[in-house]
Parts: C-alpha cells; sequence; structure tokens
C-alpha cells in the first residue's frame, strides 16, 4: 500500500484489526494490524512515512486497557493530538493525530480492543507521577542552579532610631 509517500508495510491478509488511521486531505486509511506500532521513516517501522521532516523512529502507538496511545520518540518536529504537542497521550476515536506536519484521524472502537468503563486520564498515570510536587508546583530547583538568599530583616536596624534620654 502506497499513498503518496506513505507507505504501509502491515499485512493486509491479517485478521486483526484494531483501528484505522485516515490521511486528511485524502489517501488510503491505514488499518493498525498490531497493539504496538513504531511509525517513521526508516523501512524498519510498522508504518513508514517517506517524509523528510518525520523522523526516523518518529512515534510509538500502542494500545493501553483498551484505548490508543501516543509517544513522541523524541522526534524532532514532534507529535500533536489535537493540534496540542503531547509527549505520551491517549487517543480519542476521531483525534486528529499530526506526525511532523502529516494529519491523520484515528478511528477504533475501544470496547472491541478491552476497555471496559470511563476512559482513563489523558495522560498516563507514569507521566502524572513522574514528578515531584514541588517541581509540578515549581517550587523545585534544578541542580546546580543556587537559591537566591534571602536578607534577614533585624529589627533592630529596619526601625527608626531611638532618642538619647
Amino acid at each position: 500500500m502506497n499513498e503518496g509517500n506513505t507507505a504501509n508495510k502491515q499485512s493486509q491478509d491479517s485478521s486483526a484489526n484494531f483501528g484505522t488511521l485516515v490521511p486528511k486531505g485524502g489517501g488510503d486509511p491505514i488499518p493498525l494490524l498490531k497493539k504496538n506500532l513504531l511509525i517513521g521513516r526508516r523501512e524498519s517501522c510498522d508504518i513508514v512515512l517517506r517524509f523528510k521532516n518525520v523522523s526516523a523512529h518518529h512515534c510509538q502507538l500502542s494500545v493501553r486497557g483498551g484505548y490508543w496511545y501516543v509517544k513522541d520518540l523524541k522526534s524532532l518536529n514532534g507529535v500533536k493530538v489535537n493540534d496540542v504537542s503531547i509527549a505520551d497521550r491517549r487517543l480519542q476515536s476521531g483525534d486528529t493525530l499530526s506526525i511532523a506536519k502529516h494529519h491523520y484521524r484515528i478511528y477504533y472502537v475501544p470496547a472491541e480492543l478491552g476497555a471496559v468503563g470511563p476512559p482513563p486520564p489523558d495522560a498516563p498515570p507514569e507521566e502524572i507521577f513522574g514528578d515531584s510536587l514541588l517541581k509540578r508546583a515549581g517550587l523545585e530547583h534544578p541542580p546546580g542552579q543556587k537559591r537566591k538568599k534571602r536578607r534577614s530583616i533585624d529589627p533592630l536596624k529596619s526601625s527608626p532610631p531611638k532618642p538619647d534620654r
């Protein structure tokens, strides 16, 4: 299968279909035939995007708890979900996935992938709990950065001089 510079190396003979990526603006849909897919420019990727602005190993798609997640593999031109840059995020069916400047819609049925109950948070738990509360609140100082010294206030020096008796 070859759409413009997009090639899908997955076998079309497989009966398993875990969803579809549909290029926005036209093109052949890309079936998601495995629960873990590497997307990038290299021929060794599961989904090959032959564009100069796509990194060799650009991003990883994986099913967790019945939902597709996308993880940016430190690509040069980034990954966006619904026009928001992400590092690791859950994808809803119908979301727009942008890989560099190439846009796709993802379609799938969570219940068919094993989802039960309400959707989990957009960010995976390890991203939520990966930082300390001080860091998340902006109170932690990076290593090597000196903290500003606070001047102590000496009440004797800051009060007006006492009159002599």
